[in-house]
């Protein structure tokens, strides 16, 4: 048996951001996880063949720009610990297969010339007063997306009580489409920004989802859009780095079992083999609400029951990654590349929502896709003039006919659909240039990450309107602590505010060190 101030179950870059921060505030801290690489949806390794760094799950790092502990380097991971963002001027691009193509820079006038260019004078005005009323209203959302956030109620509350809250109340209850059609007349402009926003897992019509498509262009052209050069694990390695430095532990292939509760009271985490490890202070776990009643067995029968109800996203994704002789070649031509990139033989909303509606009925769209080449911006993660390739395929996790199950042996056949697909706009994705391949359904996601990407979520849990805010993933769990169990905190996408890199086991620290009477402002104060 070992003795810790906090023991976390789980090495997902929000445990890890939570550990580093009550490490720097001089707790004694174990970070444990199951797997033998550390991570979880933010790790980058050499999956195919050596010197070929494939990012798992996430690429693209947007909304953790907006988080102080980078813009104010509060854990020294940009200064002291080796973390580094390459920032391309082209943040986002749509392509269609007859040639058509809008940019947006994170630059808004460079933007706004290229819809009026593609579009019409019209929607590029329109778009800019867009634009300009979700960085009206950033300061504000940011400042709650990486704290601890109010009862859900009590959020309604004051935002009805202005003119300004009432507006984006009415967002959030409302689609993607809803605010799209509301803004603009192309239908090419709605697709482009529709298409970013279903990046989150959320179908273009489904209401509560709304405000994504306001945020989204705000975030993209105040913070930019940034992939870490070396591959998004490079976020892991430098919080490891920080833990390490301010004094805590990281280990690796050491699975738990259960939380040890005593007199109601989180007292310490249980491996499978049986080794122990004792928490004073706190114990933070990665534990998704479906298997809440696993790992947390003293947990009240009620707070259990609303857990299990928590509602997945309609989809996943079929992810494949392929080892490249020579670098991907758009056939628009590579001045096209972005970090995000979506690609479409489709030219009207009516003809997308069909695709959608596919996977509402467990059918795969081998027309939604997203994908690229990331060692074009970044040469370090391939061999000298080689490449890599990462493609996003839309997926539902029940798959039909068959369910979850058939998903092993039909992977291969749905990636291969995929492929045909991206070789309508790439001129060199063929079979001479392919040199390695892995296929990752979304039962594959379940199964990397048993606790946490349930139903092959990847985001946790749908980015619903009663899933958000103090009640995400409910209202018994939403303030990351576990009713009846004392010192149980929860980290992990299915938190607040929500998933993608957020960086936002800080929230998860600031409440743990509100509720130990530590204040937090000093700690952040520190110097490394």
């Amino acid at each position: 048996m070992s003795q810790y101030d906090i023991v976390v179950m789980g090495a997902g870059h929000n445990g890890l951001t939570a550990a580093a921060y009550m490490a720097k505030a001089g707790k004694k801290v174990l970070v444990l996880e199951r797997k033998p690489h550390l991570g979880g949806g933010v790790s980058t390794r050499e999956l195919l063949q050596p010197g070929y760094w494939h990012d798992e799950h996430s690429a693209v790092h947007i909304m953790i720009q907006g988080n102080p502990m980078l813009r104010d380097d509060e854990l020294g991971l940009l200064s002291k610990f080796g973390l580094e963002y390459i920032y391309p001027d082209l943040v986002h691009v749509s392509i269609w297969d007859d040639g058509t193509v809008i940019r947006s820079y994170k630059d808004l006038d460079r933007t706004c010339e290229e819809i009026a260019r593609v579009a019409s004078p019209k929607d590029a005005e329109s778009y800019r007063k867009f634009v300009n009323m979700s960085q009206m209203a950033l300061p504000m959302l940011v400042s709650g997306l990486y704290s601890p956030p109010f009862p859900l109620g009590a959020f309604v509350a004051m935002m009805d009580q202005s003119d300004e809250g009432r507006f984006l109340l009415d967002l959030m209850q409302r689609s993607a489409l809803d605010i799209v059609d509301a803004y603009f007349d192309s239908e090419l402009l709605k697709l482009h920004i529709v298409r970013m926003v279903t990046e989150n897992l959320q179908m273009p019509d489904e209401l509560g989802t709304g405000m994504g498509a306001f945020v989204m262009p705000g975030i993209v052209h105040t913070y930019g859009c940034s992939t870490p050069k070396g591959g998004s694990g490079q976020l892991t390695k430098a919080l490891i780095r920080a833990i390490e430095h301010f004094g805590g532990e990281v280990r690796c292939n050491a699975e738990v079992s259960r939380v040890l509760v005593s007199g109601g009271k989180a007292v310490g985490l249980e491996l499978t083999d049986g080794e122990t490890f004792m928490a004073k202070d706190g114990v933070i776990g990665a534990i998704h609400p479906h298997v809440l009643r696993k790992f947390v067995r003293e947990t009240p029968e009620p707070v259990l029951d609303r857990a299990e109800r928590v509602t997945q996203s309609t989809f996943s994704i079929n992810l494949t990654h392929l080892t490249l002789k020579e670098q991907l070649r758009l056939k628009v031509g590579n001045d096209a590349n972005a970090l995000m990139t979506e690609l479409m033989d489709f030219y009207t909303v009516r003809d997308m929502s069909l695709e959608y509606d596919k996977l509402r009925r467990g059918e795969v769209s081998d027309r939604l896709i997203a994908g690229g080449d990331p060692s074009i911006f970044d040469p370090s993660r391939a061999p000298a003039g080689a490449g890599l390739f990462y493609g996003v395929n839309f997926g539902p996790y029940n798959l039909y006919p068959g369910g979850p199950p058939t998903w092993d042996e039909r992977k291969d056949e749905i990636a291969e659909k995929a492929l045909a697909q991206y070789r309508k706009f790439y001129a060199n994705l063929d079979d001479d240039n392919i040199t390695g391949r892995l296929i990752r359904s979304p039962l594959d996601h379940e199964r990397d990450s048993p606790a946490s990407f349930i139903r092959g979520d990847v985001h946790g849990c749908a980015p619903f309107f009663y899933q958000s805010a103090g009640h995400r993933p409910t209202a018994d769990l939403g303030s990351f602590r576990v009713p009846g169990v004392e010192g149980l905190y929860l980290v992990g996408p299915f938190m607040h505010p929500g998933g993608g890199v957020f960086g936002a086991g800080r929230a998860t620290a600031i409440q743990m060190m509100d509720d130990m009477g530590i204040d937090y402002d000093k700690i952040c104060g520190r110097a490394f």
